[in-house]
């Protein structure tokens, strides 16, 4: 018998040559025509399945030591497969050791510090705030499932017997882990969720799987755990269905005609997931193979936060139905087994687009892990521009007959139980709006939502400004329409959005030409059509809400790179870096700043004696000439202090009134990532965006105030507004959808929601964190700038202009060599001049030396999230304090303002 050793190396030369094998495969599979490629990958599935079958009939012939030694290697051969969801950085100070995490000394006093936290969870007001929760989490994911696929009208279920195939249905991924993630304790299981909807699994077949290995297993509340589990992999996934016997599924077939079977996978912080994890295992697709040979109609369940490739459904004729239900949330089973049975119509619509091939997105030319070979820093460059997602599908390939070989479900797609008839349209395009006015009547059987999409098609000049073929304006969502009830939806944008930021005017541009108001229920399915002349160029070169000047402010993050133009698809399309990339003195200065001391002007002063408390400041206008007094009463110390130990509690000032705020995670409600709170689970940011209504997302903002303010909690640190650059993007889950106007839509619902009702939010990454390998070790990001300011800042622009955002968290990424922590044009010239933000920034956790507290001072944030080592933050404060007393001195008084005005927001000043 071989050894463990042994057996590891076996793994990974196998893992070694399949990659290999793999990357062979796809450069010949990239030189092939859209037919040709489609033909060939049928072939590879076709050659799988066979290879598999061959693999089976081998293990029917061994004795038992024989499968004993192959499962032995099978599962080490998976652990190394699935670990490219790489170690990424949590490692500064610590010892991962089974999915504990054991810190060494001096960071153990600054977790010490945030896992003291306390909080009243325990009280009749905390449990009536989770209990209320309930409903709100429910409502979003009845809303975000997505009918896919409904042949024969398959769905609802026709009557009440159905047998539940897959170990994944025992354990519903209910949400992402890490600071993203929630609790799922007690979360109602699908088999308990149908039964409570009148339908009768197959408890024989349930019995089977059960004696197979499949059980119910609570997840890990805590977000530290959750991360760990991630990072040193875990999941083992679906086994080989070897225990559905010929006499299993010939009871099951007698059982019921209809099948359910769970397919799916969960993102966690920490690691992003590899193509192959988004397709289908070789027992996931041997599962579908046993289940759809017995069962006519088959239903599957899609469980993942991340567009797994779907072209399975596709393959199978028994596959008659399927749902996309995302990652839930706690009320998950319940919804899915509602929208199942009929109770509830489903109305969710795609946040991203589906493609056949997760690696047809020019964004995957450049992801992953690359590095420079003369410092210790990763990059990542964006030359895929601004056609990322349906940017590129509809701009390259649609009309195109190739189309419907490569997206298989588009941006926005949704099925429902019933029909919708859109009439009366009518459009209305003025200088300054844009207005949509659609009436919608229920023509079919049942009540259902409806949502309208509309979207706008600029003219494009070969050469000039990129711009994508189609671009989402804006939506409406119907309230619940009664077979034959009518509603008349407004879609209302500025026509300003229609224009596209031109490098060399160094504004946005509204260009003359005929552009299309497209109404349609989905980004590639028109319903209206409506033309519009622009007779003569519009160039928009100040801000449209502060009136401030535009101006090119990202050269440095350009980079020396050619980007994807429509122009020229093939000749420009991105490419693999392969090694020896060289940083140069220009660009090793840019992420090595060095502190040069102010000598004009003077220092503030310290430790007046005016008679100010803090709460003699509230409701005064930020620039408040009472702000400077109270200001000129803190020690140089005390800012120190007040920006230095800003992780999840900060310090309190009692002789000013300045009481300590408590700040925690996550977008699917609080999370605290080292002590013990009792807190509701909501679903994740993906699902939430996937209701495309807005007043859920404000709902979901309201009920997670309302749990704060029960529980002693300051602010929010959400929600999460990164974009789905890729698929295999870690935190997908986290983030709302690969469009910006939506994101930024739901973002500005939950925060209204939050922050109207006393929560203070901090609207995060800013900006650029869309992936997680290398995120925590400074990876430098090159991108255009009309990519960052139309698609990455977009959504917090969006947020910032259309609702009382009160924070922002800065990321770990560099913008091509400036950490954004440390970045004045996008916390100051941006930030808060442009769009006119009045707040406090935090930074994400302070994790290495790149994420500079000096710097981060000087240019605009205003908070250290140091975790790990807070007195050495304050230390190096007080040393660049003392060399630059005038700078720094100034820039702490700028940060503790920010501070000290969002602080008089929380509920501690109500």
């Amino acid at each position: 018998m071989a050894t463990r050793k042994e057996i590891k190396t076996d793994a990974r030369t196998r893992l070694a040559e399949e990659k290999a094998a793999a990357k062979e495969r796809r450069a010949e599979l990239k030189a092939m025509t859209p037919e040709e490629r489609s033909e060939a990958k049928a072939a590879d599935r076709a050659a799988a399945r066979a290879a598999q079958q061959e693999r089976k009939a081998a293990r029917a012939s061994m004795n038992r030591a024989e499968r004993r030694e192959a499962k032995r290697r099978e599962r080490a051969y998976k652990r190394t497969k699935h670990r490219p969801r790489r170690l990424v950085g949590w490692g500064i100070g610590t010892v991962a050791v089974v999915g504990v995490v054991v810190l060494v000394a001096p960071y153990a006093s600054g977790i010490a510090r945030s896992a003291a936290l306390t909080f009243t969870d325990d009280t009749p007001a905390a449990a009536a705030a989770r209990e209320a929760a309930v409903p709100v989490a429910e409502a979003v994911s009845d809303e975000g499932i997505v009918l896919l696929k409904n042949e024969d009208e398959v769905l609802p279920l026709s009557d009440g017997t159905v047998n539940v195939f897959s170990f994944a249905s025992f354990n519903l991924q209910l949400g992402g882990g890490g600071s993203g993630g929630g609790a799922s304790e007690g979360a109602p299981t699908l088999y308990e969720a149908l039964e409570a909807q009148g339908v009768t699994c197959n408890q024989e077949l349930y019995a089977v799987m059960e004696d197979a290995g499949a059980e119910h297993e609570v997840g890990s509340s805590n977000a530290f755990v959750q991360i760990a589990g991630a990072l040193i992999g875990g999941d083992e996934g679906e086994p080989a269905p070897d225990y559905l016997t010929d006499d299993v599924m010939a009871q099951a077939a007698g059982f019921s005609d209809t099948a359910i079977v769970v397919v799916g996978n969960a993102g966690s912080e920490g690691s992003d997931f590899t193509a192959d994890t988004l397709r289908l295992s070789e027992e996931q697709t041997a599962l579908l193979d046993r289940v759809t040979a017995s069962i006519p109609n088959v239903i599957v369940v899609v469980n993942s936060g991340n567009q797994m490739e779907l072209g399975f459904l596709d393959e199978y004729p028994e596959i008659t139905g399927a749902v996309w239900i995302g990652t839930p949330g706690p009320q998950g089973a319940v919804s899915l087994a509602k929208v199942l049975t009929g109770e509830v119509n489903p109305s969710g619509r795609l946040t991203d687009t589906y493609a056949y091939d997760v690696e047809s997105a020019p964004a995957t030319e450049n992801l992953g892990d690359y590095s420079y070979e003369n410092v210790g820093r990763a990059f990542l460059d964006y030359e895929e521009g601004i056609y990322v997602g349906y940017r590129y599908y509809e701009t390259r390939y649609a009309g195109d007959a190739a189309y419907d070989q490569i997206v298989q479900f588009p941006f926005g797609y949704g099925l429902s139980y019933t029909t919708f008839d859109w009439t009366d349209a009518q459009v209305t395009v003025g200088d300054e709006v844009v207005m949509v006015d659609v009436t919608v009547t229920n023509t079919g059987d049942v009540a259902g939502k409806d949502v309208v999409e509309v979207y706008f098609a600029a003219p494009y000049t070969p050469g000039g400004i990129e711009k994508s073929a189609i671009e989402l304006a804006g939506y409406a969502k119907t309230s619940l329409l009664e077979p034959g009830q009518t509603e008349t939806v407004a879609v209302t944008f500025a026509t300003r959005d229609m224009s596209s930021w031109s490098e060399d005017a160094q504004a946005y541009v509204l260009e003359k030409g005929d552009y299309d108001i497209v109404v349609g229920t989905d980004v590639s399915s028109p319903v209206f059509t409506v033309g519009t002349t622009v007779g003569a160029e519009v160039v928009y070169d100040t801000d449209d809400a502060t009136g401030e000047s535009l101006e090119s402010l990202f050269d440095d993050a350009e980079g020396d790179l050619t980007y994807l133009s429509r122009d020229d698809w093939d000749g420009t399309y991105p490419t693999t870096p392969e090694g020896d990339t060289v940083a140069s003195d220009e660009l090793l200065a840019l992420m090595n700043p060095e502190l040069v001391p102010v000598t004009e002007g003077e220092a503030p002063a310290y430790g007046a004696d005016n008679g100010l408390m803090l709460e003699d400041l509230k409701g005064l206008d930020y620039d408040d000439p009472q702000w400077e007094v109270f200001l000129d009463q803190l020690t140089l110390e005390e800012q120190i202090d007040l920006f230095s130990y800003g992780a999840y509690l900060t310090e309190s000032v009692d002789r000013l009134g300045i009481p300590a705020i408590t700040m925690l995670d996550s977008p699917a409600g609080l999370n605290s990532l080292f002590s013990s709170l009792d807190s509701a689970f909501y679903p994740s940011e993906i699902v939430i965006a996937s209701t495309w209504n807005d007043a859920l997302a404000y709902e979901v903002g309201a009920s997670v105030a309302a749990e704060a303010a029960a529980y002693g909690i300051d602010v929010w640190y959400a929600p999460g507004m990164n974009l789905h650059r890729t698929a295999m993007g870690g935190r997908d889950f986290e983030y709302f959808s690969e469009d910006p106007l939506l994101s930024g839509k739901m973002a500005a619902g939950m925060v209204s929601g939050a922050e109207e009702n006393g929560l203070p939010t901090t609207m995060k990454h800013f900006a650029l964190n869309d992936q997680e390998v290398n995120a925590r070790s400074g990876i430098n990001v090159f991108v255009s700038e009309q990519a960052l300011r139309e698609l990455y800042l977009r959504p917090f622009e969006i947020t910032v202009k259309e609702s009382p955002v009160s924070g922002a968290m800065s990321s770990f990424i560099n913008i091509g060599g400036v950490w954004a922590g440390g970045n004045g044009e996008l916390l100051q010239d941006v930030l808060r001049d442009e769009w006119g933000f009045e707040g406090f920034v935090i930074t994400d956790a302070v994790l290495g030396g790149w994420m500079d507290p000096v710097q981060a001072a000087l240019n605009g944030n205003d908070l250290m999230l140091a975790a790990l080592n807070p007195s050495g933050t304050a230390s190096t404060m007080a040393q660049a304090a003392e060399e630059d007393p005038i700078g720094i001195g100034n820039a702490l008084r700028d940060r503790v303002h920010a501070v000290l005005f969002t602080v008089l927001k929380t509920n501690q000043f109500a």
